[in-house]
C-alpha cells in the first residue's frame, strides 16, 4: 500500500449485523464511539440493521426483517381498506 494516501483514521473496524448477531472485520474511516472486545482486542464497532449475512437476496431465504414495527403499522392502517373490497 502506498504511504500517505490513506487518512489517519483508516483502521480495522468490526461491523455487526443486529438482525442475526454476525460480525465481520474490515478497514474503514467511519466514526463511531462504540467499541467491542473480540479475542482480547478492542475494536470500534458499527451496528447495521442488515448485511449480506441476513439479506434475503444473499441468503436465498425469504425472511421478513421488521425492527421498527413498520409492517404491523402498515397492516393495521390498510387492513380496513382490504376488508371493504372483499
Amino acid at each position: 500500500m502506498k504511504s500517505g494516501i490513506h487518512p489517519e483514521s483508516y483502521r480495522t473496524v468490526v461491523f455487526k449485523d443486529m438482525s442475526n448477531g454476525d460480525t465481520f472485520f474490515s478497514r474503514s474511516t467511519v466514526n463511531t464511539k462504540e467499541t467491542i472486545e473480540i479475542d482480547g482486542e478492542t475494536y470500534p464497532v458499527v451496528k447495521m440493521e442488515i448485511s449480506s449475512s441476513s439479506h434475503p437476496f444473499y441468503t436465498g431465504k425469504s425472511k421478513l426483517v421488521d425492527t421498527a414495527g413498520r409492517v404491523d403499522k402498515f397492516m393495521s392502517r390498510y387492513a380496513k381498506r382490504g376488508e371493504a373490497k372483499k
